[in-house]
């Protein structure tokens, strides 16, 4: 436009000029949320698949974590290896062990792994006192492998004798799993005998060895376990099975209750309320799952709804228990790669 020159334009059109400026912020926002839908969709989608890529990582890492666990070779090698630095392999060896342990479950394989590093780990540092407890709970407990437990237990009980809760989880080992009470209050009075074991020990022990198989004792035995214990998982564990201990304590009573009741009438009670009415218990226990116990007609047995099966653990037993694994003995040969 010339200088000095004026550009008229018509009210109409600024009319159609507003008019198109109006339709095009109108159709804009369709498109910029279809563009924002799809870049979203597509972020998300890039975002599943790098997440499922470092599950699969981690995954794939945790396999390779617990599988070189087998490729150690023993303590007794690998000790002068380290020249002098066997405190410190140590130490890396057992934050490799976290990595594993820190699975929801492990494999038959893989516990047996698990013990093997743990011995290579405390033949390189025999006063690492906390290897041997957690891994004695976690092959005993978890595992169900009373004998990997024991052995790891015994070297560690050798190495450290002024500790006082590897002889104390050698005795729950014994009492509980093994079936020897007498056995596990030999351990227990030995954790009594040391500066820092707790005072109940020492009458635990006593009970231990005067009331095997009784329920009450299995119970004290539990709630110290319980005292001495801080991780969630295996104070969930104990609590569980506090509760199994106590349906066996009232199934006990209850079927006592009953044999009573059947002298004393020459028949089985319908119900087992009948055993209040009839004055042979102060009340019916409740059942601690939620549960109900349940009168069995024609035998006189009383049973749990939620845990038909009668715990046994603390029963002494005739014959040596029959495991899931075979059993390790000082001399067995693992049919592992370290060897």
């Amino acid at each position: 436009m010339a200088a000095g020159t004026f550009h008229f334009v018509h009210p109409a059109g600024l009319s159609v000029m507003a008019v198109s400026t109006a339709l095009h912020h109108h159709r804009n926002p369709p498109i910029v949320n279809q563009v924002l839908l799809c870049t979203g969709a597509i972020l998300l989608l890039a975002s599943v698949g790098w997440l499922q890529g470092e599950l699969d990582q981690r995954q794939d890492r945790t396999m390779v974590q617990i599988e070189g666990l087998a490729q150690l070779p023993k303590g007794e090698y690998l000790k002068p290896a380290l020249l002098g630095y066997h405190h410190l392999g140590a130490d890396v060896l057992w934050l490799r062990l976290v990595q594993v342990i820190g699975k929801k479950r492990n494999s038959a394989d893989e516990y047996e792994w698990m013990y093997h590093a743990l011995d290579v780990l405390t033949t390189l540092d025999p006063q690492y006192a906390y290897a041997y407890y957690a891994g004695g709970v976690i092959l005993g407990d978890l595992a169900n492998r009373p004998d990997l437990s024991n052995l790891l237990l015994e070297k560690g009980f050798k190495a450290n004798p002024d500790v006082w809760n590897i002889p104390f989880l050698l005795g729950y080992n014994y009492y509980f799993l093994l079936g020897d009470p007498a056995k596990g209050a030999e351990y227990i009075m030995q954790a009594a005998r040391l500066p820092e074991g707790p005072s109940y020990l020492p009458g635990l022990a006593t009970r231990m060895a005067a009331e095997a198989g009784s329920p009450e004792t299995a119970l004290a035995f539990l709630e110290a376990r319980l005292r001495g214990t801080e991780d969630p998982e295996m104070r969930e564990f104990l609590a569980n099975r506090m509760k199994e201990v106590i349906i066996e304590r009232d199934l006990r009573l209850l079927e006592n209750a009953v044999e009573a009741y059947r002298t004393n009438h020459q028949t089985l009670p319908a119900t087992l309320t009948d055993l209040v009415t009839a004055g042979a218990l102060p009340n019916l226990p409740e059942e601690p799952f939620g549960g109900e116990y349940q009168l069995d007609l024609k035998t006189g047995s009383v049973a749990s709804s939620t845990h038909p099966d009668r715990l046994r653990t603390f029963f002494k037993r005739t014959k040596a228990p029959a495991y899931l694994f075979p059993k390790i003995e000082s001399a067995y040969s693992f049919p592992r790669t370290w060897e």
